[in-house]
Order: structure tokens, then sequence, then C-alpha cells
């Protein structure tokens, strides 16, 4: 399955997404802008924006991972991450395509894990927009 999500006006820096992620309570949001941040750094061609009133990673205009504050606790979230590798089975959900990571404060995550899975889920889109242009 090659089909991408596409989302339009992502753009370099958003600074709604640095305003959402300075939000409370604090040890919640503080988890969303580690993770958030690493999706930022994987690549020039990284864009963002607000999707869903949340944090959305994009390579150019393909999501690929979104972070998310509820009551208790975060999702890192991928929009291809039924069809990532998943190692260290970090990897929750049931959906057609997407999959999260549920974090906690104070939570044992394998950081190390997680940045690895962040690092494939843009790889993944690089790939299916490379393989299929018309996408």
């Amino acid at each position: 399955m090659n089909e991408l999500f596409r989302l339009s006006g992502a753009v370099e820096h958003l600074l709604a997404i640095d305003e959402w992620l300075s939000g409370e309570p604090n040890e919640l949001f503080a988890i969303a802008r580690l993770w958030f941040g690493k999706f930022r750094l994987c690549g020039e061609d990284v864009r963002e924006l607000l999707h869903d009133g949340c944090p959305a990673a994009c390579v150019n205009d393909a999501a690929f991972g979104y972070v998310n504050v509820y009551k208790t606790h975060v999702n890192v979230g991928f929009y291809t991450g039924a069809f990532l590798e998943d190692p260290y089975h970090l990897l929750e959900g049931t959906g057609k395509r997407m999959r999260h990571v549920k974090i906690r404060p104070g939570s044992d995550i394998d950081s190390s894990a997680l940045g690895e899975l962040i690092e494939r889920a843009y790889q993944d889109v690089k790939r299916r927009m490379q393989n299929n242009p018309d996408l």
C-alpha cells in the first residue's frame, strides 16, 4: 500500500506549534516538545502544521508523524505506522494505517528505539513519495 496522507498548508516552522507545545500541564507538554523536536530534526524537507488541533510533521505535504497530549499521556503517532518495522514493539493501535506510541510521565520509554521509529517513519514517507510521485 503506497497511499500517502497529504495535508496542505505545511510550512517550515509554525509559531502556533511552539505556542501549542508550551501548554499546561508542563509535564505532558514537555514530553510532546521533546518528541516533536525529533520529528523536526529528520531533514530539511520536514514541514509542519496543526492538524486536528495537534502538531503534525510532513515531508513537503505528506504527513508522517504527530504528537498529541491527552489527560494522562502523550501520543507520538505515525500516519503510516501500520507499515513500519517495529522491532521493539512500541507501536499501539489497530487502525488501517495509523499507529502511535503512548508515553506517560515517569514511564520508562526506550528513547533510542522511539527515535529510530521516527526516523523510520520519515524515510518511509520519502520512499513512498519517490516510488509514486503522482500520489
